[in-house]
Order: C-alpha cells, then sequence, then structure tokens
C-alpha cells in the first residue's frame, strides 16, 4: 500500500508516523471560508472532501494519477479538517492578534471542544470512507503574559482557534482532556487506523 497524507499540518505528520507509516506528503491550496456548514461535524467533513478534490485534480495535473492507475499496490490518501467550538460557535484560525487574545482568554471561561475529520480516498477507485470525532479541552487559568508570548510568537495564528494544547507554555495550564490528545492535535489515530482498514478491505 502506498499512502499520501494531504496535509501541510506538522502535528498530523507526526501523528501519521507515531502510527508506523510511510507516506507522501501532499498539501491542497483551498480556500477554506468558501465553504460554510451550520454543524460543525459537517463543516469538517465538507472540508476534507475538498482538499481531497484539490489534491486529486493536482495529481492529474501532474501526471501522478497515471503511475497509480497502471499500479498493482492500493494508494489511499489521508486528508482531515478541524474546527475548534467554544460557547457554541465555530473559530477557525485566528487572523488579527485581538481575535487570537479574545479566543484563547476565554479558554481559561469555559471548556473548548475540537471537532475533527477524517476521510480517506483510494486514489484508483474513487472510493471514500468518513468520520469525524470530538475532544473537549479544559484549561485552568491562563495568565496574560502566556496569551502574549503565544501571539507574538505566532504559531497560535496556523491552528483551528488559536489551541495549542501540546505547547510548553500550554500545556502545564491543561487541567483535563476528555477525548484523546491526538484528536485535540487534529488526526484522531483510532478513527484514522478504522478507516484505513475499511479502505483496504473493500475489493
Amino acid at each position: 500500500m502506498q499512502l499520501i497524507l494531504g496535509s501541510s499540518s506538522a502535528s498530523r505528520r507526526q501523528i501519521l508516523s507515531e502510527m508506523g507509516y510511510k507516506f507522501t506528503l501532499l498539501s491542497a491550496d483551498i480556500d477554506e471560508k468558501e465553504i460554510r456548514k451550520e454543524k460543525p461535524e459537517e463543516l469538517v467533513v465538507a472540508l476534507a472532501h475538498a482538499k481531497a478534490d484539490a489534491i486529486l485534480e493536482k495529481m492529474k495535473n501532474n501526471g501522478m494519477m497515471k503511475g497509480i492507475v497502471d499500479s498493482q499496490e492500493t494508494t489511499l490518501m489521508i486528508t482531515a479538517d478541524q474546527v475548534v467550538v467554544h460557547d457554541g460557535v465555530i473559530r477557525e484560525k485566528p487572523s488579527t492578534s485581538e481575535e487570537a487574545r479574545k479566543f484563547i482568554k476565554g479558554y481559561s471561561e469555559s471548556h473548548v471542544a475540537t471537532i475533527g475529520s477524517v476521510l480517506v480516498t483510494n486514489v484508483k477507485t474513487g472510493a471514500r470512507k468518513e468520520g469525524w470525532d470530538k475532544a473537549e479541552v479544559y484549561f485552568h487559568k491562563i495568565p496574560d503574559e502566556v496569551v502574549e508570548s503565544l501571539i507574538e510568537e505566532g504559531n497560535v495564528f496556523y491552528v483551528a482557534g488559536g489551541l495549542l494544547v501540546e505547547h510548553p507554555l500550554t500545556s502545564p495550564l491543561v487541567e483535563a482532556i476528555v477525548g484523546t490528545i491526538d484528536s485535540v492535535m487534529g488526526l484522531p489515530k483510532a478513527l484514522t487506523e478504522k478507516l484505513i482498514k475499511e479502505s483496504l478491505s473493500e475489493p
């Protein structure tokens, strides 16, 4: 089996490597803001499909598809997306310092949920298996100086809701996680494994 990870996320790369897989990286250039859904679960699944469509198009254009179609091997592609939900509102990546500050300070006041999708596409047959997973994170009070350090450093602008759980400044402030850390980080291992197995078991 050949595996493609359709993501530019460092944490997804890390998680898939931890699972023992070797894979090729390809990333999708889509305008995520163009896709709107009411429910977070529907939004993340729709975005994972849009990423898969964009990467398949890219593969057709650069000639990668021919080798896959001619090969006896199965090639699977994983795409994923994640949003953060806080106080009933879907949060994507913060676009300004003010927005990042408001998001992170809010996590001191009430718990935050991550909703993440995984989509496994059989590149040759086009068959797709999808699912989503949810986790909740409870923080202790996040001090203002931590908030400002995170904004200054800039990583918060690349993650949904500006939510960094595995960061040295924020991990000591996590009171509890309901669900798994890999789900919070953007690629739930159990769901990914299940969808890969389901995709491989189909003729």
